[in-house]
């Protein structure tokens, strides 16, 4: 990820005043997120003409020490985007133009500024997402971060495993199966170990996931070969009914994939109804191998050899080794305009969202939770079909494409409030009265599975000079379009398949 910087944040940074809280934490997160900065050429001809000839000469023995935007390109005979930048009156002004050209012109990645007027022109280039104060920088950097693991909902919380409560009756189960459960509690209590748990009102566990990083050999039959994995070490969930579980998954897989592993897995005893193992082999999970105590082995690839992808549907693929996904030209791709208050509820760990008071008193939102996710709408689109990709327009306030799914399944002409809520429960942004209206036309319901976030949201502009007007429903989009989505939107090649 590559990021310049504007002429006046260089000099925020390198004058000989403090440096402001908030271009600290950026500068921070921007390290954290693995980001090169960069500044342009042009910037050192601004600085040149700057008139406070002390804090030139400070400034300008410093910007060596930057690396330089290499054969930025120009804008001098793009007519379409001068045009559209506007009047550019003196010398101040094209040098501006020719920043934002490199975003423009995908150089780089993103530009942090204070100028306004440089704020002002992105929303007429199509870049409102790129260009970035500092304040806006600092969050889209700290949603990088997060990526280090999805974020988590606040009504789970991150605690040393040293402040859970070992006589809670919640680990009773856990001490009856393992009879050295006490010592190894201790053990991780004095590493530091840290865990996700949900606590109940009075302050029990509802819920609990530990988890730690490894890279040797599984003792087990058979053995399994040393690799960086996950190992979840506890997975158990007694506040049922808010898809926690299925949180956890995807938390734990997602935050496998940041620190790159190649699987995640955990051991088991295997119990006559066990909605555990029902979970986690709708996931991809699959049993391998058994160890020393007779609990089943149970891994999940995330770096799988690709001919095994070759012999599957895309559905296989984006429930066996999800979240990869199939996305070559036989999969077809589908904007799915959502609005703003849905879009908060469904995709609750979008970086930028706004959380909720309620969600701060410990109220979860279970769509959200959720990967298995419901869809519904009144089109008559009857293209799309199972394994095809649905890219997430969120309409109204961003007016940006932020999300990417996997259809299910697909279920048309649907008239009956009991059959709809069956199929969405839990699931579903929709309540009942309004699934109720919706069922005035016929209905189609799309079970999907999120997948990624993009990490640069394509805005709507961006989507125009594509030539995709603002979707009003289901719209199809070209392969060659959606590659053009999929390289401005940053979507990781290594979770695709093609």
């Amino acid at each position: 990820m590559r990021v310049l910087l504007d002429t006046n944040i260089f000099i925020f940074r390198e004058n000989d005043h403090v440096v402001p809280k908030n271009l600290q934490n950026l500068l921070v997160a921007m390290s954290e997120a693995g980001a090169k900065i960069l500044v342009h050429p042009k910037s050192t001809e601004d600085l040149r003409r700057d008139h406070n000839s002390e804090r030139r000469e400070v400034i300008m023995s410093k910007i060596g020490s930057y690396s330089l935007l290499e054969s930025p390109p120009d804008p001098s005979n793009d007519e379409a985007f001068l045009r559209r930048v506007g009047n550019l009156s003196d010398e101040n002004d094209r040098v501006d133009a020719a920043i934002l050209y490199s975003v423009y012109r995908d150089a780089v990645t993103y530009l942090i500024t204070e100028d306004k007027d440089n704020q002002k022109r992105s929303d007429r280039i199509g870049l409102r997402n790129r260009i970035l104060s500092i304040d806006q920088g600092l969050a889209v950097f700290q949603g990088f971060k997060n990526r280090k693991g999805l974020p988590y909902p606040p009504a789970l919380s991150k605690v040393p495993v040293y402040d859970l409560d070992l006589a809670d009756p919640f680990f009773e189960p856990l001490k009856r199966e393992y009879s050295e459960f006490n010592s190894w509690f201790k053990r991780i209590s004095q590493e530091g170990r840290n865990c996700l748990a949900y606590f109940n009102e009075d302050r029990s566990l509802g819920a609990l996931m530990i988890q730690k990083f490894e890279d040797g050999i599984v003792d087990s039959n058979p053995p399994q070969a040393a690799k960086k994995r996950m190992k979840i070490a506890t997975l158990k969930v007694d506040h049922t009914g808010y898809k926690i579980g299925e949180l956890f998954v995807k938390l734990a897989v997602h935050d496998a994939i940041a620190n790159n592993c190649e699987e995640v897995y955990l051991t088991h005893f295997l119990r006559e109804k066990d909605s555990l193992v029902e979970l986690i082999q709708e996931y991809g999970f699959e049993s391998v191998a058994v160890n020393a105590r007779g609990e089943k082995i149970f891994v999940k690839e995330l770096q799988p050899d690709r001919e095994k992808l070759t012999r599957l549907h895309p559905v296989e693929v984006a429930q066996k080794f999800y979240p990869i996904f199939c996305d070559g030209r036989m999969v077809k791709k589908f904007l799915v305009p959502i609005r703003p208050e849905y879009h908060e509820r469904l995709f609750i760990d979008y970086a930028v969202r706004q959380t909720t008071l309620p969600e701060y008193r410990g109220r979860f939102i279970i769509e959200g939770n959720a990967i298995k996710k419901a869809y519904l709408c009144n089109s008559n689109n009857r293209v799309i079909s199972r394994g095809d990709i649905m890219l997430f327009y969120r309409s109204g306030d961003r007016q940006e494409v932020t999300s990417l799914g996997v259809v299910e399944r697909v279920h048309v002409n649907l008239r009956a409030v009991e059959e709809v809520s069956r199929l969405v429960e839990k699931r579903t942004v929709y309540s009942i009265n309004e699934i109720r209206d919706m069922l005035e036309k016929p209905t189609v319901v799309f079970l999907f599975t999120w997948h990624f976030y993009l990490p640069r949201p394509i805005s709507l502009a961006e989507l125009q000079r594509m030539g995709i007007s603002a979707p009003q429903t289901l719209t199809r989009v070209s392969h060659a379009r959606y590659l053009e989505i999929k390289r401005r939107g940053g979507i990781d090649e290594h979770f695709t398949f093609n």
